[in-house]
């Protein structure tokens, strides 16, 4: 009897140890799933926080629909192949490289400083990206979707560019190739800082438009030439604006610079003028610029709208390049 009641008992206790064992291990099985369950859904979106809201913008990863007003992020997504997942643009200033993106099957989203808000929401996207020229218009765009502000910080060029382009990669889940693009482009500056610092060159950038003209130095919207690329500025107190320093012919004799870049905001926004005429006129001949050749004229569809992509930063980088031999 005591041996039939013990083995009772031990019988007991190992059942009842089998199934503590069992909740256990099906408490682990549950506790697993919900991790698995949370790493999923962290790896469908992701926070983005930027200066114009006080709060994380969470956005989807790889979002279906985007509606792209910065055109320096339109480009990276042409250069890493995300064209479908681009619902609408504003089609009325295209540069001509970007060309594929006034096809019908992209929705016309207006102008890049007057959008069509009701088209913009008719597309219903799951991400829009705006620039500095629609920033004041930012309550807006967030109003009818998840909104990215895509600074470019032109006093931290590479670096504010590097950030943008690392948020696409973030965002499409494109680090790997965005990765594997920066370290190229990181070696081309390279390379033209030193042949730069070998040259000797001061060179000058204008900005001309309607006969008028602008400089920008060391700081400004197309400081990349000074800050990044390392050109000595002819001049190093041009004022620092983003509309650039009014300036005569006058002044780019007396500053005489060895390479004038120069862009032409007529042609890029499409009104099919061109400064060169107005720009070379018998002042400016006297200048060593224009004696040696000098004289280079930048895409300014790339440098005046599309600044700040993958592709652009290339092509910048490259007429620089080009300019200083």
């Amino acid at each position: 009897m005591k041996k039939w009641l013990s083995a009772f008992m031990m019988l007991t206790l190992v059942l009842v140890l089998a199934a503590c064992s069992g909740d256990d291990k099906k408490e682990e099985t549950e506790d697993a799933a919900k991790e698995d369950d949370a790493k999923t859904e962290e790896a469908t979106t992701i926070e983005v926080t930027h200066e114009l809201d006080k709060e994380p913008v969470v956005v989807p990863v790889n979002p279906e629909k985007v509606a792209v007003f910065d055109l320096g992020a339109l480009d990276t997504m042409q250069e890493l192949g995300l064209e479908d997942h681009v619902v609408g643009l504003p089609q009325a200033t295209v540069p001509a490289y970007l060309d594929q993106f006034k096809d019908e099957k992209y929705k016309n989203f207006g102008s890049l400083k007057e959008p069509v808000f009701e088209e913009v929401h008719a597309a219903k996207p799951d991400l829009i990206i705006i620039s500095a020229r629609q920033a004041d218009m930012y309550d807006e765009f967030k109003e009818i979707a998840p909104t990215v502000y895509m600074e470019l910080d032109t006093k931290n060029y590479l670096e504010s560019f590097e950030t943008n382009a690392k948020l696409i990669g973030q965002m499409f889940d494109k680090e790997a190739e965005i990765d594997t693009a920066l370290e190229e482009i990181e070696g081309k500056v390279a390379d033209v800082k030193a042949d730069a610092e070998k040259s000797e060159v001061e060179a000058l950038v204008v900005l001309g438009t309607e006969g008028k003209v602008s400089a920008y130095g060391p700081g400004s919207r197309f400081g990349l030439v000074h800050d990044v690329l390392g050109v000595t500025p002819v001049d190093e107190n041009i004022e620092d604006s983003r509309h650039g320093q009014s300036i005569t012919y006058e002044y780019i004799l007396e500053q005489n610079p060895d390479v004038m870049f120069i862009i032409d905001r007529d042609q890029a926004i499409g009104n099919g003028a061109s400064v060169k005429e107005s720009i070379e006129n018998d002042i400016v001949q006297k200048t060593d610029a224009f004696k040696n050749d000098k004289m280079v004229y930048l895409n300014g569809e790339v440098w005046y709208l599309a600044g700040g992509g993958l592709g652009s930063m290339n092509t910048m980088i490259d007429e620089v390049a080009e300019g200083l031999k």
